[in-house]
């Protein structure tokens, strides 16, 4: 038999599968393992594709093993056990709990990374792994612990994890090419960026702008990237002070108008467990965002009385 004949499950799929057989239930093999039930089921379910056959029997009440399921669980429970046995598996940092966080690229770079210190500092024996996820992209259920998304927070139900203001910004290059901005409808005469994440009419109505959504330029599905394009002088960007607080710091964005408006979405937490990691991590988050939202503002509103 040739290597390619072989198709071999991952760890995390036998473990799924094991912990579900011997528990009776994806809700208890989630709590042995650390992570949500989904990505319980969702392990055994890929598990079940790579090997084209039900394993469990999903019923209202426990789980229940099918005839293959029941063999195979005796074929690689002793693969299993064998791992474990294995001195190197066994060591303290194998044995810490392990939390995974996926958040939206600009939200990662500019908000959590910069304070994950102060978290991990505080809690060594949580293993954090954090992923970026894509916005309009991946809305479909993960296997994560905890989920920061960018959207309609009170549609979702949810709290918004800051109350976040947005305002436009620009690089010194661009407005030394443009007819100077005085008021708002200045912006008339300048090319503004686009993104769906962050449209333009709510601060348009704030400004008393009866202005439609932009039509012209490139559209940018990312918070980041537009700031980036913002900086390159390429156009005037609508910037939350909280994501743009380090290039205004810098002098390299410069607020334009006095005038926020709340912006079409939020971010937010999807709902986690109740206790453990991903109740610290939650915990800790929100005591991160909100005082840094506030700082954002009011030091954006500082650097335009200098500017001025």
């Amino acid at each position: 038999m040739s290597a390619s004949d072989v198709r071999l499950p991952s760890i995390d799929g036998l473990r799924a599968f094991e912990a579900a057989a011997r528990l009776g239930s994806f809700e208890r093999a989630a709590d042995e393992l650390n992570i949500t039930p989904s990505a319980v089921s969702k392990r055994v379910a890929t598990l079940e594709d790579l090997l084209g056959t039900p394993l469990l029997i999903r019923s209202a009440r426990a789980l229940a093993l099918t005839t293959a399921g029941k063999e195979y669980l005796a074929q690689v429970g002793g693969a299993l056990a064998a791992l474990a046995a294995v001195p190197l598996h066994r060591r303290a940092v194998q044995r810490s709990e392990r939390l995974r966080v996926t958040t939206p690229p600009t939200f990662a770079r500019q908000i959590l990374v910069p304070h994950l210190e102060q978290f991990t500092s505080a809690h060594p024996g949580i293993e954090l792994e954090v992923v970026l996820s894509i916005p309009y992209l991946d809305a479909a259920e993960s296997d994560a612990d905890l989920e920061v998304r960018n959207g309609n927070a009170g549609a979702a139900g949810m709290a918004a994890l800051m109350h976040d203001v947005v305002l436009p910004v620009a690089s010194p290059t661009l407005l030394a090419k443009l007819p100077p901005l005085r008021t708002p409808a200045d912006l008339a005469h300048a090319p503004l960026l686009r993104t769906p994440l962050e449209p333009w009419t709510p601060w348009f109505r704030a400004a008393g702008l009866p202005w439609p959504e932009p039509t012209q330029g490139p559209k940018l599905v990312d918070l980041g990237l537009t700031l980036e394009a913002a900086v390159s002088g390429q156009s005037v960007a609508l910037a939350r002070p909280s994501l743009a607080r380090s290039w205004i710091a810098a002098g390299v964005l410069r607020p334009l108008f006095p005038i926020t408006a709340p912006p079409a979405n939020q971010y937010y937490l999807l709902p986690h467990a109740g206790d453990g990691a991903p109740l610290l991590f939650a915990q800790w988050l929100r005591g991160v965002c909100e005082p840094l939202a506030r700082d954002a503002l009011r030091d954006t509103l500082a650097r335009l009385s200098r500017d001025a």
